[in-house]
């Protein structure tokens, strides 16, 4: 199977952001998605953006046009999510994103109608139906094809930065879990999930597609659904490994840091440097460190086995980065990074208002929704419940 790599702008970045629906006044995941896609679907025609359905009748995701700038790409998102609420607001639909939703349960639940979510279901059943979960997508362009593996193997030493940056998912079905990414470990379930194979070129990569295909486990190369995968209709690679950001800002942060982790990755392939890349069994084990603990990880950084708090290693790789970070324009976005190291990622900052309402979850569901629309802090938010 020979299969093309598009072309795209170097370093350039596309975003997709799940959104939850909630009911206004329970907090509850709402099945509002077709009525409000039907709503917006003349309306956003002609858009960079894009507003489209997902797995589940309870999630609308928001789409960016290709951008020459994280903050390009960010504007498009916005502005998406100004179009759902002209839509949401009216109906007393909620915005809100987090890796998983704290109390909903998986059998309440409405598939999308389409061909394609129907097959999934059928084919994966209890664990199909159990993806209550919330992402981000981010694509960097790839200038070479050659550097797309390379790449991806190097970003996996980094996959643990990033999930517990974004870890945002500390409840299911209304049970604390103990993970800061509980969402991580359920979404690797999935037939063609999780962790990337270890392969060296795109010759490779046909002939894992060849296989797979042939077996009938999939149709094509947009049913390969690992935490960080090439997308060759775009001339990108996606990462997927994140939790839902619970903000704007944080989408921005992680955006930039992973543009000018690939940015800083096709540099030193030019240059004819060799990039790191750890053992399997070190990185399978990274990205359960990262959904068990978060932020308070210890990660294995080289071969040898060294092992270092996650916070520590990402800070010294923002100062290596923070040149790049100012050529690509998104030296702004990136210290978004520093804000979430010392205030806490999402699944932190949902486990103190859940101890500040006794456990009650329904006040984490409204502490999402205000965060969504960058309204009270954590600390007003506490203040609120008497704390």
């Amino acid at each position: 199977m020979t299969v093309p790599f598009a072309t795209s702008a170097r370093s350039s970045v596309g975003l997709e952001w799940e959104l939850m629906l909630a009911d206004g006044a329970t907090g509850d995941l709402a099945p509002r998605a077709p009525e409000i896609l039907r709503e917006l679907e003349e309306s956003t025609a002609l858009e960079r953006y894009t507003v489209t359905g997902e797995l589940l009748t309870n999630t609308v995701e928001v789409t960016s046009g290709i951008g020459d700038t994280v903050a390009a790409a960010v504007d498009d998102i916005a502005d998406a999510i100004a179009a759902v609420r002209t839509v949401s607001d009216p109906l007393d639909v909620e915005l809100l994103c987090a890796g998983s939703h704290p109390f909903a349960q998986w059998y309440d639940q409405q598939v999308t109608d389409k061909t394609r979510y129907n097959k999934l279901i059928e084919r994966t059943q209890w664990w199909g139906r159990n993806m209550m979960i919330w992402g981000i997508h981010v694509h960097v362009g790839v200038d070479d094809v050659a550097k797309v593996f390379p790449i991806i193997n190097a970003l996996t030493v980094y996959l643990p930065h990033l999930q517990s940056l974004s870890a945002s998912s500390p409840f299911w079905a209304g049970e604390r879990t103990g993970y800061a990414s509980n969402r991580s470990l359920v979404f690797q379930q999935l037939p063609t999930a999780g962790l990337p194979w270890p392969l060296d070129t795109w010759s490779q990569f046909e002939g894992y597609l060849d296989d797979l295909v042939g077996t009938g486990v999939m149709e094509d190369a947009t049913e390969v659904r690992w935490d960080i995968r090439p997308a060759p209709r775009w001339g990108t690679i996606e990462v997927r490994a994140c939790d839902g950001m619970s903000t704007l800002p944080e989408l921005a942060a992680l955006a930039a840091f992973i543009q000018v982790l690939v940015e800083h990755f096709s540099r030193e392939l030019d240059a004819g440097r060799e990039l790191l890349t750890l053992q399997p069994w070190f990185i399978r084990e990274n990205k359960w460190r990262a959904a068990r603990y978060g932020l308070d990880a210890r990660v294995i950084v080289d071969r040898a086995g060294t092992q270092v708090p996650v916070t520590e290693h990402i800070r010294a790789k923002l100062d290596e980065l923070a040149d790049i970070a100012v050529e690509l324009k998104c030296a702004r976005e990136l210290s978004g990074i520093e804000t979430i190291l010392s205030q806490g990622a999402s699944y932190a900052r949902q486990l103190v208002v859940a101890d500040a309402a006794d456990g009650d979850l329904r006040e984490v569901v409204q502490h999402l929704i205000r965060e969504f629309r960058s309204g009270p802090t954590l600390r007003e938010h506490l203040s609120a419940l008497g704390h």
